[in-house]
């Protein structure tokens, strides 16, 4: 009797397991929805140079969007990287860039001011959705001149969207650095070019 009592207990804990994993489930992929997401690149070539045009994606979640409002700065880097294949060693890198976007809301003005600190070129938004789009297009950005590359080798170009948390206000770090909702940052998109 008492073996039929545990397997009872244990097919009870089995089961309230599976529900609480299907509670959760929809929460955890929500979270994942968040992250910025590189939808095209390519590189093409323009006269002795290959240049990258690239459109992103860029999702912010509530808490982020939160902070935003209450005119909390948020930082992204875009981080690029060309390397050249080899067959026996790692790839050499040729050449890596980084483009460093600052986002804020003005709530006196009412309007977002997307900022490349870069080159210091700011541009102001009624909407945070056309904020987001100025950020989002990459257009003929010249990556590396064609005489740095081997003729017979492969080019691999890599793509990377971070979210800057250290950027965030000390007291905000702890909270990005625990919370899902802070995970605004991209995979590697990686693709292969031929010369």
């Amino acid at each position: 009797m008492p073996a039929c009592v545990n397997y009872k207990a244990c097919f009870m804990l089995f089961f309230l397991t599976l529900c609480l994993l299907a509670w959760l489930s929809p929460m955890v992929a929500q979270a994942e929805n968040y992250s910025a997401e590189v939808k095209t690149a390519n590189m093409t070539r323009q006269g002795d140079r290959y240049a990258l045009s690239a459109d992103i994606i860029y999702r912010l979640s509530p808490k982020a969007l939160e902070a935003l409002q209450n005119g909390v700065p948020l930082f992204w880097i875009v981080r690029i990287k060309t390397q050249q294949a080899r067959n026996f060693f790692w790839n050499k890198t040729l050449a890596e860039t980084s483009l460093r976007y600052r986002l804020q809301y003005h709530a006196l003005l009412n309007m977002y001011r997307v900022r490349n600190e870069g080159t210091d070129d700011m541009h102001n938004f009624s909407t945070l959705a056309g904020a987001l789009d100025s950020m989002s297009t990459l257009r003929d950005l010249p990556l590396i001149n064609e005489n740095a590359v081997a003729l017979d080798h492969e080019l691999t170009v890599e793509l990377k969207i971070v979210f800057d948390r250290d950027a965030l206000p000390l007291p905000l770090r702890p909270v990005a650095y625990m919370n899902r909702q802070w995970y605004l940052s991209s995979d590697w998109t990686v693709w292969h070019l031929k010369k």
